[in-house]
């Protein structure tokens, strides 16, 4: 049978400043009807760039220089944009990372769904309203009727990514690209959703491009694996075999970037001497004076101690109130309960001192947001060097310590990748040598081969300083490496907190096993 998608020998560029930047060099794919084609690369390697070709959807810079993309025999590169909006969502839907990105914030989900058919199916209001509800059903949502009224901030991050698959296959498209379904969204989450996909690949007979990072959740889902590197497809396999029996160096090296659990990569004991605990620890959110109805209860009664030099690791779903406590411990939200650091008992944010706020740091999931975009990295790290009493002179040397060059301080975080601003974050909170480090998901969002170097650079940093961690994250496989104990919060409550050898034992809570479940298995190498 012909292919659903044929990409011949393209080729893209971005016009920059700087000059032409080379993002796809003679790129060659192809997708049978009903196969799913696996696409994994690090962060920077063209994915995202062939999925936007792929639609049609290029930024205003992109300069493309020769190939074709078929759809089903015709080349979408010669058609007009009249012809390429009847193709979007009828012949060609997407599913991005970010379901709140996707939806529109202004309107009704059902809204949302409806809308499609309306426009490509040429159903009245009355009858895609009807065909919506159906799909919602399909996708698994427990209450469709009540989802089809809500706004998307209205529900959980899991709901707004069914919405945007129903969305996807509401017209039955020849071709489906994933970029990412899973990534923002927490373990359990993510294993639903991508049992979800299962189940539609097979009854709308689906073809798709699969884009991620993970290997291990795309040697799960594609039939075939293609492995790009700057830009160039390096390696094509059938998905069973791809990381058993890698033909490229480079395959071999996302492979050993996963996480696996028997890999231990910290072997020595945390200390005997407690450095932080909590007890009773209560969050809210909502001004309970005000509005009493609508307060919200993010951590409830959370009790735990982590001793000196500990990687103290936290897990469980989105919600659960993994980064309400964490926030609570940095000072940056209200709390009630006990927390005790060295000892010293602290009631409330206002008894956190500086000498508290310098020895408990924080390092947030995304670094855009907490670097500041018109401050250049030098800027950013003599703010704390200074309010510790130190001096600038120190940057070179915070910048060697997270294996940055000394000519980063120049540059603002957009001149950065991802892996090196998470790196100006940490040198940012270990300007102030603190005893602890809470790291909230501060990996969720970088590939795996980085995420690999940013935990090596962790480690490396608690072997020099001697510091504890508390290692929030919705990676259980990660935990499993680093972590001496692993506490799991499921709906505000601390459920159960183990020493990582024993998760492997019967001794843990069910929701703890859903966890262990719901952990993508580790490439076979």
């Amino acid at each position: 049978m012909s292919a659903v998608l044929e990409i011949e020998n393209y080729s893209l560029d971005y016009a920059t400043a700087a000059g032409n930047l080379h993002v796809l060099d003679q790129v060659s794919l192809a997708i049978a009807p009903g196969e799913v084609l696996g696409l994994v690369g690090e962060s920077g390697s063209g994915k995202s760039s062939l999925a936007a070709a792929i639609m049609r959807l290029l930024p205003t810079n992109a300069r493309e220089q020769g190939g074709a993309i078929r759809l089903g025999g015709e080349n979408l590169r010669s058609l007009d944009q009249p012809r390429l909006r009847a193709i979007r969502g009828r012949r060609i839907a997407m599913v991005f990372q970010d379901p709140a990105t996707s939806l529109n914030p202004t309107l009704p989900l059902g809204r949302q769904l409806s809308e499609v058919m309306e426009c490509h199916l040429g159903l009245a209001r009355g009858p895609a309203r009807t065909e919506a509800l159906a799909l919602l059903r399909r996708v698994e949502i427990t209450d469709p009727e009540a989802i089809f009224h809500r706004f998307p901030h209205e529900v959980s991050g899991g709901e707004k990514q069914r919405v945007v698959i129903a969305t996807a296959l509401a017209c039955h498209p020849e071709l489906v690209l994933l970029d990412e379904p899973t990534t923002a969204l927490d373990v359990l989450t993510g294993a639903r959703i991508l049992d979800l996909l299962s189940r539609l690949r097979t009854e709308f007979s689906m073809s798709g491009l699969y884009i991620s990072h993970d290997l291990s959740l795309v040697s799960r889902f594609a039939d075939r694996v293609a492995v790009i590197r700057r830009g160039r497809i390096v390696e094509e396999q059938p998905a069973p075999t791809i990381f058993r029996a890698p033909l490229e160096p480079y395959t071999r090296q996302l492979a050993d970037a996963v996480p696996r659990p028997e890999r231990r990569l910290v072997t020595d004991a945390a200390g005997e001497n407690e450095l932080l605990g909590l007890t009773g620890l209560s969050v809210r959110h909502g001004r309970p004076v005000l509005l009493p109805n609508r307060v919200k209860i993010a951590v409830e009664a959370v009790s735990f101690a982590i001793r000196e030099r500990e990687i103290f690791g936290m897990i469980g779903e989105s919600g659960s109130g993994k980064s309400s406590l964490a926030r609570a411990l940095a000072g940056i939200l209200p709390f009630r309960g006990e927390v005790r650091f060295v000892g010293r008992s602290i009631a409330r944010p206002a008894e956190m001192d500086r000498a508290y706020r310098r020895a408990v740091q924080i390092v947030f999931q995304n670094p855009d947001s907490s670097l500041n975009p018109r401050h250049r990295v030098a800027q950013i790290l003599a703010r704390p060097l200074r309010l510790f009493g130190a001096t600038p002179a120190e940057i070179p040397r915070l910048l060697e310590d997270v294996h940055l060059p000394a000519s980063h301080a120049r540059r603002f975080p957009h001149e950065l990748s991802g892996g090196e601003k998470q790196r100006v974050a940490i040198a940012r909170a270990f300007a102030a040598r603190p005893r602890l480090l809470i790291c909230d998901e501060i990996t969720a969002s970088l590939d795996v081969s980085v995420q690999s170097r940013v935990i090596e650079l962790l480690l490396a940093l608690r072997r020099t300083h001697g510091t504890a961690y508390l290692f929030i994250t919705h990676d259980l496989n990660l935990l499993r490496q680093i972590a001496h104990r692993v506490a799991v919060m499921y709906r505000g409550r601390l459920v159960d907190l183990q020493y990582t050898a024993a998760l492997g034992g019967t001794d843990v809570h069910a929701y703890t096993r859903d966890l262990i479940t719901a952990s993508p298995a580790p490439v076979s190498g």
